[in-house]
């Protein structure tokens, strides 16, 4: 509210929305973000008393949706954080007294354009972290499909509630110690967290009637019926739930708004680490390069020339005929195949200032090479290693659809914004949605990340930061 006094208005709205925004949706999942924090502390008590009791009882499901808690709790913290810090910033008068980070940040706060396509990154990378607590379904529920399968968006289904769990309980044994008593909670918890808090299955049906203790129900072209004791609810006041499919489903009967939720943790994940690894040793390599000089500078080089000439396309797909796909593969080798563009402009950034008076004076002062490095030269190549960091997050997000959308990225049933337009493209013209919408979140992505990285080239250029 400080922000919206003093006029700062985008800011300030902006803080206060995503405020909003988050508490709304830990109102909302209240129950699971509770039972998150609960499996959170038996798995941190098994992994003391009892690590291979852990492990047997131990899922990666069940990280997801700690991640998922922890920033839902965390992120208004931050926004609270960072509303109070910059309510009490000093005026835009003590400018010329600020930093030259300050200065730069105050001029990309400036470019409008640049902001707006923050806040849409922002947003992705909100409902990536949120994922299971956002996405209506799972991405992997394959439901009914004679009545499910090629909705289109905002398709409303009824479902008959079912006495019959949805996940089938183990059966229990005798708790005789703690240990036993903190592995059953955690089983439980998963269970109901996978299970978004819903115990009981669903039928999904076209149309349904109850008469004298059976239920007459139709799946498309089928009539078929059941005993009302296999309800949960037999007296059928509450037979029935529906369910809408808000951007449709797919060929499997899979909602798409919650593939397409999911799918975003794989491409916005994969963008960031790929981009993260490639510039870090792009930028290790072209300090190393430019700062040693001589045969150094010579083999890395020439390896950097190598890389370059010989195509990264090529290359990824030998390196994935030869050792298969997965998640991690894809990373390194998209991380390896990229920094050599970073290692070239370090190189020829070094080259210029490391014979400049202040890195000369380090030298005659005695300092060690490693400290010229890091706390002269690295800081002094930090612009356009940033510029080129946002600008390749886009094509790495790009590269990896591509990869998926050629069956050769992350596979189904793993969802991904790549896999998921391969999977529509052979409907597209009849069931458009399947393939449209992940599209749409790719060229989303894709765009705001380049107008950022504009924004930042922008304002870090003294000469452009003039203009703006």
């Amino acid at each position: 509210m400080a922000l919206l006094r003093r006029k700062r208005t985008g800011h300030g709205l902006f803080l206060l929305l995503s405020f909003v925004a988050y508490i709304l949706i830990l109102a909302l999942q209240w129950d699971l973000v509770l039972i998150s924090y609960r499996s959170l502390a038996s798995a941190a008590a098994l992994l003391f008393l009892s690590p291979g009791k852990l492990g047997e009882v131990f899922s990666m499901d069940i990280v997801e949706f700690w991640v998922a808690s922890i920033a839902l709790v965390a992120v208004p913290l931050v926004l609270v954080s960072v509303s109070g810090r910059s309510s009490s910033q000093k005026t835009a008068k003590n400018l010329h007294a600020s930093s030259l980070g300050s200065i730069s940040l105050q001029a990309f706060m400036r470019n409008t354009i640049a902001q707006a396509a923050s806040v849409i990154v922002f947003v992705l990378y909100s409902i990536a972290f949120l994922a299971p607590l956002l996405a209506p379904f799972s991405p992997y529920d394959q439901q009914d499909f004679l009545v499910t399968a090629y909705k289109p968006p905002l398709t409303r289904l009824q479902a008959l509630v079912l006495e019959q769990p949805k996940i089938q309980a183990l059966q229990a044994e005798s708790a005789t110690g703690i240990q036993d008593r903190l592995s059953g909670s955690l089983i439980g918890d998963l269970r109901t967290l996978k299970t978004r808090n819903e115990p009981h299955a669903l039928k999904f049906i076209d149309s349904y009637r109850i008469e004298k203790g059976t239920v007459f129900y139709r799946q498309g072209i089928r009539e078929r019926s059941m005993p009302s004791t296999e309800l949960a609810d037999p007296a059928g006041k509450s037979a029935a739930v529906t369910r809408t499919f808000v951007l449709g489903t797919d060929q499997y009967g899979r909602d798409i708004l919650s593939r397409v939720i999911y799918g975003s943790r794989i491409s916005l994940s994969i963008g960031f680490l790929v981009v993260l690894i490639s510039v870090t040793l792009g930028t290790i390599i072209g300090i190393s390069s430019g700062y040693f000089g001589g045969w150094i500078d010579a083999v890395l080089m020439r390896i950097v020339d190598v890389l370059i000439a010989f195509p990264a396309l090529f290359l990824i797909l030998i390196i994935i005929a030869a050792f298969g796909n997965s998640i991690y593969l894809i990373v390194i080798t998209l991380s390896f195949t990229g920094w050599m563009g970073v290692s070239r402009i370090v190189r020829s950034q070094v080259l210029s200032l490391k014979e400049q008076e202040f890195i000369l004076a380090a030298k005659a002062l005695g300092l060690s090479n490693m400290r010229i490095i890091f706390r002269h030269l690295a800081p002094n190549t930090l612009t356009p290693v940033i510029i080129a960091a946002t600008l390749r997050i886009g094509s790495i997000i790009l590269t990896e659809a591509g990869l998926s959308f050629l069956g050769l990225g992350v596979q189904p049933p793993t969802p991904s914004w790549g896999n998921i337009i391969n999977e529509g493209r052979d409907s597209l013209l009849n069931h458009w949605w399947i393939s449209t919408f992940p599209g749409i979140a790719i060229l989303t992505t894709v765009v705001c990340f380049n107008l950022i990285g504009d924004g930042v080239r922008d304002a870090l250029d003294p000469r452009m930061r003039g203009q703006s």
